[in-house]
């Protein structure tokens, strides 16, 4: 009877040891399992080249976006072990005109589909000779309006005002009384021009007239009545009618041949001695040479800048120099909200491309 019960017992102590184990294995197989599936799904992930992760390419708080849909290969794997990457790759994410598309790339990558562009402007793209190897263009209109054109105000106002002088002052050690000599210019009430009335540069009328400004605009076409009604725009069919009639003088225009070296010499000389020319379209709409010449002898007032040419300066640059000169490193479009709405376009864009869909945002030449 003891053997009996001493059997039981036994039994009693291995069955939920058993069972224990078995659940162990079951979970064991389960992981396996899941490690197998998630292998598959990412082997069935298209491949995508990046310039790299990090503070140059893409940051981590938007990388996250890009590896849900693709396998991404840094520029330089690619380089390293061409033979194996080259063949896969199907779309290319560009991110600060990087990895520059050249005929040598394009040769390395025989499956790529697409080139998907981050911002508005293409001019760094051969998109015709792109699209005849086979290879499309996208990029990403309107979502970076709204922050470029916040950065467009944002500049005006910091070099009217005088407010990054004016931190200097408050925050240098050697300060013991506040110079009244710092004087800004009137913002509210005055008048803003602005060339190029595109998206971002009726979201720029739209907030100058928040401020009372009068707004002139130049555009290759004019906007329809109920777009000038809407923020009380006038279109100046010429452009030098506008320079010689605004106190801020804004250039949201693309880059193109025609508009490369837009504003030199004579532009300059006919905006008013009180002006500031602020850019946020591209620095080589700019002679950067003519603007020196004009904020040095005082042909304008003042420059405002988030470009130019190159990015950055050479640090010798007289720009760098000049006191009635603010520069920002083209972050006109650099918000975290702004940063990711661009990237899930180009991947929406790029996922288009791979199927073989119609494409959202296709660039066609010119």
């Amino acid at each position: 009877m003891q053997c009996v019960c001493f059997v039981q017992c036994v039994r009693g102590l291995w069955r939920p040891a058993q069972a224990r184990r078995l659940l162990k294995v079951t979970e064991a197989h389960r992981s396996v399992r899941q490690l197998q599936h998630t292998k598959v799904m990412e082997d069935n992930k298209p491949w995508a080249l990046i310039s790299e992760v990090g503070d140059e390419g893409f940051t981590e708080d938007v990388t996250d976006i890009l590896r849900r849909h693709f396998q991404i290969v840094p520029h330089k794997d690619l380089l390293q072990n061409p033979l194996l990457y080259g063949p896969k790759i199907q779309a290319m994410f560009l991110w600060n005109a990087l990895p520059a598309v050249e005929p040598s790339l394009l040769s390395s990558l025989p499956s790529l589909k697409v080139v998907v562009n981050g911002g508005v402007g293409i001019d760094h793209l051969d998109v015709p000779y792109i699209n005849s190897v086979g290879v499309k263009v996208t990029n990403t209109p309107g979502v970076v309006s709204d922050a470029t054109a916040d950065m467009a105000l944002g500049l005006l106002l910091a070099s009217a005002r005088n407010i990054v002088e004016g931190h200097q002052i408050a925050v240098d050690p050697k300060t013991t009384h506040i110079p009244q000599t710092l004087i800004g210019v009137e913002v509210s009430g005055s008048t803003m021009g602005i060339i190029g009335m595109g998206h971002i540069g009726h979201k720029i009328a739209q907030r100058g007239r928040g401020f009372d400004m009068k707004i002139l605009y130049h555009n290759r076409s004019r906007r329809s009545v109920e777009e000038e009604q809407a923020v009380g725009a006038t279109y100046c069919e010429n452009m030098d009618d506008l320079l010689r009639e605004s106190d801020f003088v804004v250039l949201a225009t693309n880059l193109t041949p025609e508009s490369r070296g837009l504003i030199s010499h004579r532009e300059l000389s006919l905006m008013k001695p009180t002006a500031t020319l602020v850019n946020i379209s591209r620095g080589l709409v700019v002679d950067q040479d003519a603007l020196v010449k004009a904020l040095q002898t005082g042909t304008v007032r003042a420059a405002a800048l988030d470009v130019t040419h190159p990015e950055p300066l050479p640090r010798d640059h007289p720009l760098l120099g000049l006191p009635n000169v603010l520069i920002t490193p083209h972050i006109g479009f650099n918000t975290y909200t702004t940063r990711r709405k661009m990237v899930q376009m180009m991947v929406e864009n790029a996922l288009a491309a791979v199927k073989g869909q119609i494409i959202p945002n296709e660039v066609k030449p010119p």
